[in-house]
């Protein structure tokens, strides 16, 4: 490890919960209504991190943040599949599922992937795509238009199916829910392999096999995988037997390996825990995906304008949404076809088309957006959730739209479609509100047409007429308590940093503690009494700007999403005055190694007095 020469970093001394009422530079309630409170760590296990791994103490100091022990640091910060790849059969059905696929392999069946239209379904769905070709497969693709036919298996799809010839489906990110499409599978004589990872309860629906590690009779503790992952894992396994029978004597043998950029996008996309084998997943799968060998992720990566190898932050933010697009506001199959071909020119045409309907869904959204900030009560901080209905509004935007909602007022939020008689909704959560469970139970209530999903994200169909009754459920169930809204207020912060010591920071040593994401996420720093330098509006609604301290220290900064809001009418009308900043440091956009500040919030300096 490169130790770098930093100035220090302010830490409290023991635990790892959020340090009690005191409030970091006395602010209590920021710009954004938040109160300011730092993440304990302990001083003594980040001195002995630092001495024993030869770690700046900055990174050791964070290290002790997050809960990383002594032993734990190599497999965090240099994380190898080799030490953190689980056996796949640990998983309750892996072993009779990849006995079924080696069989349908090795006796030249007509197999289907039926995917998902998000980027976890279309990367889980590439990684068995690319897998059943290199077994000698040709296998085909199926992926469910989100308005005509609704998420997950259908009984008129796997009909056509099999009359097709398919007597093997495997679903991706879908149909541990789907009872009634199954039976059908069963009865048109389709045996189905199920790879999901969404809340499973009982009866399990009928199939070959039931790989998912939330079914409650799996004791994997897996459960923290993405669709992707579990796909992997099921590639590994069937490979596995398939090299003891003998399959590849005249053949080349696979290397799972070239697949792990689809995992590794997946595993982003789709906001399960960096930790683990998922740390894992992502660091090796920006390697490979560095290389540009998958020929749909290079020519996603040229359309979004990544001149560079993509970091994790770019996967989430520039090539997911335009692989999620096709399956948003375009054709559903649209992102597993680009991610499993081959061909350079069908990839770029795909990958113009998804870009073309990105631009297609921003637009959409920000009505929607709009829309729904009309309708949600400005005074409603204590309600249990954001509820947001409208007339006409688009199902493939309603999910982000829920998302902005949920971290605009810091609680869930639920985004109701209503088109006629009919309603479709899309929520997200914050931490420790499981939107799933409470899904799960307006559809065991007989209040839902149908649901799922998990904890920080789930899905319902709904009569009209019953989402008032629907909406009643839902608060009660997820209710706020005292102690839960208090914590949605707090804005956890990792430390202080003059400005002069941020500007000191080598990008370098953000990358030593990347990949970031739920679990692990990017150290939050605090920057006080620093002025503002001149904001410059960029895109529609993000504000960049100069940081000057008294030394005539600079560093830039950018604020996002934030124009017209509370946030950047504060930093837009300062009038000169300095500010308490906290935000995030990333790499510049300018390159040269140089950081720049992400502003997640702000004070004026008398909050702190």
């Amino acid at each position: 490890m490169t130790a770098f020469p930093l100035p220090p970093l302010t830490l409290p001394e023991s635990g790892r919960q959020l340090a009690g009422p005191a409030a970091v530079l006395g602010v209590e309630r920021s710009l954004t209504g938040r109160h300011w409170a730092m993440t304990d760590g302990d001083e003594r296990l980040a001195e002995a991190l630092s001495q024993r791994h030869g770690l700046p103490e900055i990174v050791a100091r964070i290290l002790s943040v997050r809960g990383i022990g002594l032993t734990e640091v190599a497999s965090f910060l240099q994380p190898r599949l080799r030490d953190l790849l689980p056996d796949p059969c640990r998983l309750r059905d892996m072993r009779r599922g990849a006995e079924r696929l080696a069989a349908a392999i090795a006796a030249r069946e007509q197999v289907a992937v039926f995917g998902d239209y998000d980027v976890d379904g279309a990367t889980a769905a590439a990684v068995l795509l690319r897998f059943l070709r290199s077994a000698g497969l040709s296998p085909r693709l199926y992926v469910p238009d989100r308005l005509r036919e609704g998420y997950g298996p259908n009984a008129p799809a796997l009909r056509a199916l099999a009359a097709a010839g398919v007597s093997l489906v495997v679903t991706v990110d879908c149909g541990i829910a789907a009872h009634d499409a199954l039976a059908e599978a069963t009865a048109a004589g389709i045996e189905v392999i199920v790879v999901d990872h969404h809340q499973a309860k009982l009866p399990l629906p009928p199939a070959l096999a039931l790989i998912d590690p939330k079914r409650p009779d799996d004791a994997s503790g897996l459960d923290h995988l993405c669709a992707a992952a579990l796909a992997f894992l099921l590639v590994v396994d069937t490979n596995r037997l398939l090299r003891t029978s003998g399959h590849y004597a005249g053949q080349p043998e696979p290397d799972l390996r070239q697949w792990l950029d689809l995992v590794a996008l997946g595993t982003v996309c789709d906001m399960v825990p960096l930790a683990g084998v998922n740390r894992a997943f992502v660091t090796q799968g920006l390697k490979v995906m560095a290389h540009r060998g998958n020929a749909g992720l290079a020519a996603i990566a040229d359309a979004a304008g990544l001149r560079r190898a993509p970091s994790a932050r770019d996967l989430g933010f520039a090539i997911g949404p335009r692989i999620n697009a096709g399956g948003r506001v375009g054709q559903a199959d649209l992102g597993a076809r680009l991610l499993s071909t081959d061909d350079p020119a069908e990839a770029a045409r795909l990958a113009a088309r998804l870009h073309a309907l990105n631009r297609e869904r921003q637009d959409i959204e920000q009505s929607v957006w709009v829309s729904a900030m009309d309708t949600v009560d400005p005074d409603g901080e204590g309600d249990a959730f954001v509820w947001a209905t409208g007339d006409g509004w688009h199902p493939g935007v309603i999910g982000i739209v829920a998302s902005r909602l949920a971290e605009r007022f810091r609680r869930p939020a639920v985004v109701v479609a209503i088109a006629g008689d009919q309603a479709t909704a899309s929520g997200r959560s914050v931490a420790g509100k499981d939107l799933g469970a409470a899904v799960n139970a307006a559809v065991a209530a007989g209040l839902l047409t149908k649901g799922g999903g998990h904890a920080m994200a789930a899905g319902f169909t709904a009569e009209t007429r019953l989402l008032g009754e629907v909406r009643a459920f839902l608060a009660a169930f997820l209710a706020l308590d005292d102690a839960t809204a208090a914590g949605l207020r707090v804005l956890p912060v990792d430390g202080v940093l003059s400005l002069a010591g941020a500007a000191a920071l080598p990008a370098a040593l953000m990358g030593q503690l990347a990949p970031f994401g739920p679990g692990h996420p990017e150290p939050r720093f605090v920057i006080p009494a620093v002025r503002i330098g001149p904001i410059r509006t960029a895109g529609s609604a993000h504000l960049c700007c100069g940081l000057i301290d008294g030394e005539r220290t600079r560093l830039p900064a950018i604020a996002f999403r934030c124009a017209g809001q509370p946030l950047g009418l504060g930093l837009s009308g300062h009038g000169g005055a300095p500010l308490h900043l906290a935000g995030r440091l990333q790499p510049g956009g300018g390159g040269g190694g140089s950081l720049q500040l992400v502003i997640d919030d702000a004070a004026p300096v008398t909050a702190g007095l």
